[in-house]
């Protein structure tokens, strides 16, 4: 079992900057992919960064290509800059373990394992 916990979303208004964590509580599961997602109210959670953690290899969706960054140690990490009002949503990490993804990693939501519970951005114009 891997329980992930978000945290370090908040209210920002256009051009800000936010940084979110997701570590791994009470494990030391080796995670090989990590993932992080938002979903906005009505719409279906997509995904933004994916990370390998052997390689570090990242790939990103292209809404946040060049604003976003994906990072990983003992934990996994995304930079936000230049937030714009349509990058508001609840983000959430994944983990993917027991897979391999030949790109590095994985944007579709269906290939994560485990989900941590959210933490909410809002960006203001």
């Amino acid at each position: 079992q891997v329980q992930l916990v978000e945290s370090g979303g908040g209210s920002v208004q256009a051009g800000g900057s936010l940084r979110l964590s997701c570590v791994v509580a009470a494990s030391s599961r080796y995670v090989p992919y990590w993932g992080w997602f938002r979903q906005s109210p009505g719409k279906e959670r997509e995904g933004v960064a994916t990370i390998d953690y052997g390689s570090g290899k990242a790939f990103y969706d292209d809404s946040v290509k060049g604003r976003f960054t994906i990072a990983r140690d003992n934990s996994a990490y995304l930079q936000m800059n230049s937030l714009k009002p349509e990058d508001t949503a609840m983000y959430y990490c994944a983990a993917a373990v027991g897979k391999f993804f030949p790109r590095g990693g994985s944007l579709n939501p269906n290939d994560y394992d485990y989900w941590g519970q959210g933490t909410q951005v809002t960006v203001s114009s």
